[in-house]
């Protein structure tokens, strides 16, 4: 797997290489982190939060759940040992005080926030990691491209 600056572009054209991703940016991540996920519909922002909500899973030892998208709940919650990871998805939500609402970054010390469909929000959290998925030659291959964190 290559390594990453922050300018470089990923290559996620197959679910193992989004899994291997994921399985590397699991072991960079503490609670306090919050990763904002940006992209189209589609385009495997949700897939990659399964697979590294798994590897979370699977290196404490903890039974695999499924991983779906909260778009009509807004957020799904995981209790991983002493980790919290909340998973929300904002696609809903119109106005930034909606966001407010759902006092997103209160208390989250022991908690990885993982957000998909961040672009309304106002507040730019400490901590905060982006990653941007987008579509490449004919939405065939696909590619992320990281802000925050060195892999």
């Amino acid at each position: 797997m290559p390594t990453a600056t922050k300018s470089d572009k990923i290559d996620l054209s197959s679910e193992n290489k989004t899994e291997e991703l994921a399985n590397k940016i699991s072991k960079k991540l503490k609670p306090g982190d919050v990763v904002f996920l940006h992209g189209e519909i589609g385009v495997g922002k949700t897939t990659f939060i399964k697979y590294l909500i798994n590897c979370f899973q699977k290196e404490k030892k903890i039974k695999l759940t499924e991983i779906t998208s909260p778009t009509f709940n807004l957020l799904n919650e995981y209790e991983i040992n002493k980790i919290k990871i909340n998973h929300y998805d904002l696609f809903r939500l119109k106005t930034s005080e909606e966001v407010k609402n759902l006092d997103l970054f209160v208390d989250n010390l022991d908690t990885i926030t993982l957000i998909e469909w961040p672009q309304i929000i106002k507040e730019r959290p400490k901590n905060l990691i982006e990653l941007t998925f987008n579509y490449e030659e004919n939405h065939e291959k696909r590619s992320l491209q990281i802000k925050g964190l060195d892999i």
